[in-house]
């Protein structure tokens, strides 16, 4: 086999197995409605669905790409493939809400093994044709198939999940991703290069220098703040928001003083485009997110839409940013990767505003043309904060770096899932909604400021 054909299918292999994590992220969110059926839940307590796989990815990408870094991307990519192909064949079994929960963060484990593995994987490969500045620039076009490959499933999930739920049920969730994963696990095995000479060292030194401590702080730190937020233990809010913080605190400490720490804070402090380009992104993953996950319930809570209208209704999105994708990078190589984050960014601001047009109207064109204009920035400004976040790092941090660059999109989602808890506790209505796109705007002005600093490392 040729070595063209060869990357070409390892990228797709890669490209199925990342995709997994957008996908599940989003076509749960037909299915919110549904859950609170079933198990007699709240606004509040069925995010708790959302929250337990976003908190598992947020603390397995960071580690995930460590261990890549250190034992290989395609041994990682593979173990993560087979853990989601197992829970998620077990899932369906749930006895009970609380377990269901359980199998969403195990899920999100395995999938976070995908996305900084892929990015390992794609730069050795780049790096063995090309060198310098070129190999950056050569690199997007990767990032790019993976990338679009994200972006879609992501636009694309609340579709396939308005469908599973309405035909099969929520069950379909879980088991729809047995087949993905082992097929992802199987053309990376065969397709991929082995991995390189890489420290194996014992179980024991492995655990010590996955910083255990460091992951519960953080994992902790962030389950005690959005407690705190969703008031899920009443009369308790202020003692759990004091709580967070200070774990959030004695976690930052420990960062700096550990080593090799599970957040690498020396990276981000010694590197001013790489911590703009985080910040970046978790503010507008939260802005996303708020419309992500807002405006399904609101069209089936206020609309009285089934989940399966809903899913075709969010169908532009998954178009439009399909289309995006490609047309930014192209538009990275002529115009940089900064002046696409920046246009991006200002078609994010608009298109919040016109969100506001769903206070009064739920009309089916309304909601096709707003979903088909959220899909333009989407795609844009994913694709130009990934490849910001490449050219931000040495290749030996981009593991790690990209681990971290994906805990950004779940703190981002995490934010946006607390906040619509918190204006609809009661469910999302058009007035709820109102104060979202409020929110909607205030986050869109801090990212475009953020945005406007970011330069290109200079090495």
């Amino acid at each position: 086999m040729s070595n063209k054909p060869r990357t070409g299918l390892v990228v797709a292999g890669l490209s199925l197995g990342t995709a997994l994590n957008p996908l599940n992220s989003s076509m749960i969110a037909v299915a919110l409605v549904v859950l609170r059926a079933d198990f007699g839940l709240d606004v509040a307590t069925v995010t708790w669905v959302i929250t337990s796989f976003y908190l598992s990815s947020a603390a397995g990408q960071p580690l995930m790409g460590k261990l890549a870094d250190r034992f290989g991307p395609r041994r990682m990519f593979m173990l993560g493939m087979g853990l989601v192909a197992v829970t998620c064949a077990l899932a369906p079994f749930s006895p009970n809400f609380a377990l269901l929960c359980v199998a969403r963060a195990v899920m999100a484990l395995g999938t976070a093994a995908a996305y900084p593995s892929a990015v390992v994987m794609v730069g050795a490969i780049v790096q063995q044709s090309h060198t310098g500045q070129r190999s950056n620039i050569r690199s997007s076009r990767p990032l790019g198939h993976i990338q679009m490959a994200n972006t879609s499933a992501a636009a694309v999930g609340p579709v396939i999940g308005g469908l599973l739920v309405g035909f099969v049920g929520w069950e379909a969730l879980f088991l729809i991703n047995v087949p993905l994963a082992l097929a992802a696990l199987l053309i990376v095995r065969q397709a991929a290069p082995a991995d390189a000479a890489r420290e194996r060292g014992s179980f024991a030194a492995l655990v010590r220098d996955s910083d255990i401590p460091g992951i519960l702080g953080f994992v902790g730190s962030l389950l005690l703040v959005m407690m705190a937020l969703l008031d899920a233990v009443p009369g308790y809010r202020w003692w759990l928001l004091v709580a967070g913080t200070l774990i959030a605190a004695l976690f930052a400490w420990r960062e700096l003083r550990f080593s090799p720490p599970f957040l690498d804070l020396r990276l981000l402090g010694r590197n001013r485009p790489l911590m703009l380009v985080y910040v970046g992104f978790a503010v507008f993953n939260s802005i996303y997110y708020f419309a992500f996950f807002g405006l399904p319930q609101l069209l089936q809570e206020t609309g009285g839409y089934e989940p399966g209208l809903v899913g075709l209704l969010m169908l532009p999105l998954a178009a439009t940013s399909v289309l995006a994708t490609p047309w930014a990078v192209r538009a990275m190589g002529k115009f940089g990767v900064r002046r696409v984050m920046i246009a991006g960014v200002v078609l994010l601001g608009a298109v919040a505003a016109l969100m506001w047009l769903l206070t009064g109207s739920l009309a089916i064109p309304l909601v096709l043309a707003l979903t088909a204009l959220m899909g333009v920035p989407f795609g844009a400004v994913s694709i130009a904060s990934n490849q910001g976040m490449f050219v931000s790092t040495r290749p030996q941090e981009r593991g790690v770096a990209a681990g971290i660059f994906q805990t950004c999109r779940y703190v981002g989602a995490i934010t946006a899932t607390v906040l619509i808890g918190v204006f609809a506790a009661d469910g999302v209505n058009q007035e709820s909604w109102g104060l979202m796109t409020i929110t909607m705007l205030i986050l869109s002005a801090v990212a475009f400021g953020v945005t406007l600093l970011w330069r290109e490392r200079q090495d």
